[in-house]
């Protein structure tokens, strides 16, 4: 069968390629084209347009944008057209998708659509765009499901795609990490700043202000594969701190807690059992229409999921050099609050279930694309 996959960022190119591979034990014919980044490529799709190119972070930067995004939805129309797919399989990205979940509909395609937008979040309206476009929605949160229900649509819980990624702790030696990385015996801070330019700019400064204050611990910045070395370095200055590229996982096995730019990686980390602060700061403007618009208690996933504050988030005016101090000196210092942090973290895996998200979606998918369902 012929697979149209679209992802728009760095964690939708991951559970992606994990679903392409999946697809690719049941379906021998499986050709992919794709829209998404190397790790999608790599399980051999045709990359048509890489993430880079389509991550437009808040309703600033999307008006300055408009034009391209308007070109880029065009050209995705007329390449679905020509590679005629048996399936689309949109990942997440919900401002795109959902705009080509309705014209591959009204062109006939099949629409599947894996890692739900976050319409319990805001603008629920989308609800009835997904239930008319979208044949089947994969769901990865547990309290998805139900809240689809309420609107007579039915989809599919298959787990979080994390815990494939991840696949738990393993035994990875603490020892060769810190050789590989170039790190002393201190323990290890992970400053997991995003993936984004933007997002860099304005939190990774106040970040690395903590390797000053907490001299005791060595601090570790996670880099993004697809960025350039000197976003990191212009922020670095002189401080002592050490940067590493395609080794967040170890970072995270090895780390005693983290600063984490609030999105996936607040879910990852907390995954990886390890204490965090959940950072945010964007542009003015678009953080007060965004507090319009959101209706939600939390932006943290690792807080959503347990429906209570399991981590602390500092958003906007709130993260500063002497909140973020607090913060992190509660998660290294204070064992009573460290160690309830680390249960309520391990309550979060499991009710996530366990792994195997990856598997299950793409045996869901390929079910009904053999039924005709």
């Amino acid at each position: 069968m012929k697979y149209y996959l679209i992802a728009g960022e760095a964690s939708g190119d991951l559970h992606a390629s994990n679903l392409m591979r999946e697809l690719k034990k049941r379906d021998a014919e499986a050709d992919f084209r794709c829209w998404g980044g190397d790790l999608m490529e790599a399980q051999g799709a045709t990359l048509v347009k890489h993430y880079h190119e389509l991550a437009f972070m808040g309703f600033l930067e999307v008006l300055m944008n408009i034009r391209t995004i308007l070109r880029n939805m065009k050209f995705c129309h007329r390449d679905i057209l020509s590679y005629k797919p048996d399936v689309l399989i949109l990942v997440d990205y919900p401002g795109f998708n959902l705009r080509i979940a309705r014209y591959a509909f009204e062109q006939g395609i099949r629409v599947f659509y894996y890692i739900s937008p976050q319409v319990w979040a805001w603008k629920k309206s989308r609800v009835f765009k997904i239930k008319k476009y979208v044949e089947r929605m994969y769901v990865i949160l547990p309290f998805e499901e139900e809240f689809y229900n309420k609107y007579d649509y039915e989809v599919d819980f298959v787990g979080h795609p994390l815990l494939d990624a991840i696949s738990t702790k393993d035994n990875e030696q603490t020892s060769s990490f810190r050789e590989n990385a170039g790190l002393d015996e201190r323990p290890i801070v992970a400053v997991l700043p995003g993936s984004r330019k933007q997002e860099i700019r304005k939190m990774l400064p106040v970040m690395l202000q903590m390797s000053e204050l907490f001299p005791d611990h060595q601090f570790v910045i996670a880099a993004a594969p697809s960025l350039p070395e000197h976003i990191y370095a212009n922020a670095i200055g002189s401080k002592n701190v050490k940067v590493v590229y395609g080794m967040m996982h170890d970072l995270l096995r090895n780390a005693t807690a983290a600063m984490v730019t609030s999105g996936t990686a607040t879910l990852e980390t907390a995954l990886f059992g390890v204490p965090e602060v959940v950072c945010y700061k964007g542009a003015y403007i678009s953080y007060l229409i965004a507090r319009r618009l959101i209706d939600i208690k939390y932006i943290s996933l690792v807080n959503l999921i347990m429906d209570r504050e399991v981590v602390k988030e500092l958003i906007q005016a709130d993260f500063n050099q002497k909140n973020l101090k607090e913060e992190l000196s509660r998660i290294l210092s204070d064992e009573a609050f460290r160690s309830k942090m680390l249960n309520d973290l391990d309550e979060l895996s499991k009710k996530l279930g366990g792994a195997g998200a990856s598997e299950t979606v793409a045996r869901l998918m390929y079910q009904r694309l053999l039924n005709n369902e």
